[in-house]
This record gives structure tokens, sequence and C-alpha cells, in this order.
């Protein structure tokens, strides 16, 4: 093992909590449950490090291996990296192609090391029929930088891949590329979701998130004091006051359901629409292109906020995403 790949290893170990390095060391399985014994792991860190670090030149590790561990690192963290969503689809009247996970990984990496010299693509296979790819991008005189790599969550026969924000823009059309070419797919866009929690933008996605509209009984009705409303007031008011929130909550309940929210931090909405007017003149009117504008909503819990504004009155804003 070389000095740089050793080095690799030990940034790779280091960053590991020691509540979780037990876990994660038997969950990449290349150290023997013999070999894991022969470490005292109630020493310093450094030293520890140093001893697996020892464990893996004993076992002539690669750097496929190195790059296993950070993946596998990087699934237990999955929280700290921002994840962005790719929508792909097919050509009208394309047919459905059996998929080959082995096929499909093949063709990705040979897309991308033909197109750039200095790559390294590591896959391992997770739940649901799904892959991570981990990719070190280099130049075409540089080597890959193995400690800023982007990563690749793709769930085969989906439409969908969830990738790391990656500073590398000008890498994001070759990896579109690779997408859907490996997939089978005609074209890809970048949908308008972003979040550092992965299994919420899967579970939105996929619409795998509770709507409970579908079995919820509408015509339940609310007692007054649940509602806030004062006793004093006068009986049409209450009334009014009623039927206005026993439909504000029902419809947030048809848009949001029973159940917490999938954790997403940024949207985006966009807007397009013509000026329409009775009046004559005026600079809007003679306007022949449409008006555009984009709104982006960011919060830590921006679904769940969006739901607190109906009961506070401002339901029509929750409209946006029903």
């Amino acid at each position: 093992m070389d000095e740089t790949l050793a080095e690799f290893f030990r940034r790779t170990i280091l960053k590991i909590p020691m509540t979780e390095m037990m876990t994660i060391l038997k969950t990449w399985n290349f150290l023997s449950e013999n070999q894991l014994q022969t470490v005292n792991f109630r020493q310093r860190k450094e030293s520890i490090v140093q001893d697996l670090v020892l464990l893996c030149e004993e076992n002539r590790a690669s750097l496929n291996d190195a790059a296993h561990l950070d993946i596998i690192y990087t699934q237990f963290h999955r929280h700290q990296k921002i994840w962005d969503v790719f929508q792909m689809s097919k050509a009208p009247g394309d047919d459905i192609d059996l998929f080959d996970m082995e096929q499909f990984k093949s063709s990705f990496k040979k897309i991308l090391q033909r197109a750039l010299k200095n790559v390294t693509v590591s896959f391992r296979d997770a739940e649901e029929n799904s892959v991570w790819i981990r990719i070190a991008w280099g130049t075409q005189y540089k080597k890959p930088n193995q400690y800023k790599p982007a990563y690749v969550v793709y769930y085969s026969q989906t439409p969908y891949a969830f990738t790391s924000s990656s500073r590398l823009k000008s890498n994001l059309p070759l990896l579109g590329q690779a997408l859907t070419v490996a997939s089978k797919h005609h074209q890809i866009v970048k949908m308008d979701l972003r979040s550092r929690y992965l299994d919420s933008l899967k579970a939105i996605v996929f619409k795998q998130y509770n709507q409970s509209f579908e079995t919820h009984n509408c015509t339940t009705s609310l007692q007054e004091g649940s509602l806030g409303l004062d006793i004093n007031m006068d009986s049409r008011i209450i009334h009014e006051n009623k039927v206005e929130k026993e439909r504000v909550q029902r419809v947030t309940q048809e848009i949001f359901g029973d159940y917490p929210q999938p954790r997403l931090e940024f949207a985006q909405y966009k807007l397009e629409t013509k000026f329409k007017s009775d009046l004559n003149g005026g600079i809007l009117a003679e306007r022949e292109e449409p008006l555009r504008c984009l709104v982006k909503f960011s919060s830590p819990h921006l679904l769940e906020a969006l739901k607190s504004l109906a009961p506070a009155e401002r339901s029509g804003s929750i409209g946006i995403f029903s």
C-alpha cells in the first residue's frame, strides 16, 4: 500500500465517530472478526486508526476498498450532504427494457471513463434495489480528488436519481449523460427539490408519505372549543368561523395528512402568467411576453412550516403544493 492510499484510509477511518466505529467496520466486512479483536479500541483514536490501517495493509487493501468504506460512512451520515433530485424520462414509443444492475454499473462507469481520463467510480448495492455510486472527479491533468467525491443514489427501474451537491458544476452534464444512457432513458432534468434528508426526498418523489384523505371522514364535526371560538360572539359569526375553520382543517388534512411530513429544506415555485386588464392603456397591458417569477422557499422543515400556515388563516398558501 502506497502512502497516498494509506493516508486516504487514515483520514476516512479518523472521521468515523467512536460510537459507530465497530458497526461501520463490521458493515464494511473487509477486516475479519479475528483481526478486529486484535485492536484495542480503548486506546487513543490516533493509535486505533494506525492499527486499523496496518491491518488494511496486511489485507492488501485497494483504492476501491477504501472507497467502499467511505460510501458506508456516507450512508450513515447522509444528512451531512445536500441532495438534489433528477428525473429521467423515456422517448415517446420507447419500450420498457429489462433492467440489469451489473449492466447499468458497467455502462455508467465506461461513459465517465471514456470522457474523462482521471475519474474513479465505485458502487455499493443498498436496500430497495438501489445502488450508491461514489465518483471522485479529476481532470485531464490532475488525479481524482478522493476527499471531495460526488455521490449518486439510483433506484433501479425508476426514473429518479439523487445526487449530492457538487462544486464541480461542469461535470453535471457528463453525470446526467451517464445516468440517462446507463438506465436506458432519453433525457434528464433537475427537479426543484433539495434537502439534507435523502429519505424524505425519496418519500416525496415516490409518494410514500401518508395522505390520510383517502380514508379520512371529512364530515366529522369539530368541537367549538378546539377551534378557539369565543362563546360570547354572535352565533352567526361563530357559525361562519366554525365552518371556515373546519374547511381549512379539512383541506390541510387532505393535502398533508395526519403524520409528520417528509423533511424538505428547499423548494422552488415557478409562475408564468399574462397580464389581463379591462382598462385601456398601461405598460403591462401592451406587454405580449408573459410575466415570469421564481419563488424560493427555505426552512429547516419546509413542509411542516407550510402546513402550519393553514391554522394561522393563510390556507391559500398551501394550494401551491397541492
